[in-house]
């Protein structure tokens, strides 16, 4: 019924799969959900929640003591005809309804920006051009909201692009409509010393289905939280991330998939590479199936691969299940060096070995590139990533 692999190669991999009367996943949380910052205690880092995060390194977002400075961030969005973009105020009431903050800096980012963006997108249209949301930092601290809307039967495509340098904390809502298809792809191209903590909620319509891409390149610190809840039968969800983690960075991504609601499905699969003096990877993810989701068909798997010393993995994949009605369920994660066979076979044919390194790396991360399904995208993230792999080169003949 479930997979779980464990290689211990610079990592901690631990998983676990629950069957019980009541879900433990709320109980992993020091507060319940909810959008009062007040309601969530300072945390110190021995929090299940926080007990990863290098909280010295968030830039007072955890504390309160971060201020949003007004230049901080800009945000274009190039939308096609069709698609209505607003500026709106905190009193709208589409804000907040795709899920509640579950920890103090996804609170604070919802109680501190004063204007969010929401982008809609009318029912029964198919858009044939996907909608581009740059966010560029400018340095300084900022807080912000974005919603995205699909109306019923509608098709979109939306990519979201961060660069330059702040430290930021956003909350991100996409609601379905019945029988929509919404694929949102965020990159994480920051500067070397950006933060970026993330809240983001989807809401899954009645045989909607929505698929998310999260790649992260940049930054110092990156925590994104994505969280798909079910508002309708039928309901699917796709949960695809890639992450290359350099020397001193620290990239978490905590996923959970709440299955709500009877007969839907999920999918998750997050790939990372490492290399680098004390760069860390953290990927958690948690799959909740309730007792009255009978039907459900989920899975969910990480990998990751080592590629220096001194890189650390944190790989904890946990599926708690309330019904015995379900159609599926499992976990796996593995963490572990390059193939040696791999590389040898490659080298045997008078390849080079930085070359070697580089298609070994590349045919890793080819499934989900292949997931965004915009040329324009995915050339982009294996130029990242082949720059990556000749930085670390390199450093290493210096």
């Amino acid at each position: 019924m479930a997979e779980a692999q464990n290689i211990p190669v610079g990592s901690t991999t631990a998983g676990t799969i629950a069957v019980a009367a009541e879900s433990t996943v709320a109980t992993r949380m020091s507060a319940p959900p909810s959008f009062d910052v007040a309601d969530f205690p300072v945390p110190h880092g021995r929090e299940e929640e926080w007990r990863f995060t290098p909280l010295e390194r968030l830039g007072g977002l955890h504390d309160g003591t971060a201020v949003a400075t007004g230049t901080a961030l800009k945000v274009a969005i190039d939308a096609p005809d069709g698609v209505t973009v607003e500026t709106v105020g905190r009193d709208d009431a589409r804000l907040g309804r795709a899920g509640t903050p579950v920890d103090r800096v996804a609170a604070q980012a919802y109680s501190s920006f004063e204007q969010a963006t929401v982008v809609t997108v009318p029912k029964d249209t198919q858009l044939a051009e996907p909608i581009r949301i740059a966010v560029h930092g400018e340095g300084g601290t900022a807080f912000g909201h974005q919603v995205v809307e699909l109306g019923a039967f509608a098709e979109a495509v939306v990519v979201i692009d961060h660069t330059g340098d702040a430290v930021l904390a956003a909350g991100v809502d996409y609601i379905l409509g019945d029988g929509a298809k919404l694929t949102v792809v965020s990159v994480q191209d920051w500067d070397d010393k950006a933060v970026h903590v993330a809240q983001h909620n989807a809401l899954v319509g009645r045989d909607a289905s929505f698929k998310s891409v999260v790649v992260t390149f940049g930054g110092d610190v990156v925590r994104l939280h994505p969280r798909v809840s079910y508002a309708g039968t039928g309901g699917e969800a796709e949960l695809f991330g890639l992450y290359f983690t350099d020397k001193g960075q620290h990239q978490e991504h905590r996923l959970l998939v709440d299955h709500n609601t009877p007969h839907c499905k999920s999918n998750a699969v997050y790939k990372g590479a490492l290399q680098g003096d004390e760069a860390h990877a953290v990927w958690i993810g948690d799959v909740l199936i309730r007792a009255a989701a009978e039907g459900t068909d989920t899975y969910e798997m990480n990998r990751n691969l080592v590629l220096t010393d001194g890189a650390r993995v944190d790989s904890v994949p946990n599926l708690e299940i309330e019904t015995g009605e379900i159609a599926g369920a499992g976990h796996a994660s593995a963490t572990g060096r390059f193939d040696d066979e791999q590389l040898f076979y490659l080298m045997a044919r008078g390849i080079p070995a930085s070359e070697a390194r580089r298609l070994v790396v590349r045919g890793f991360f080819a499934e989900l590139v292949q997931q965004i399904g915009l040329p324009d995208v995915e050339e982009r993230l294996l130029a990242k990533i082949d720059a990556e792999l000749e930085a670390s080169v390199l450093e290493a003949s210096s």
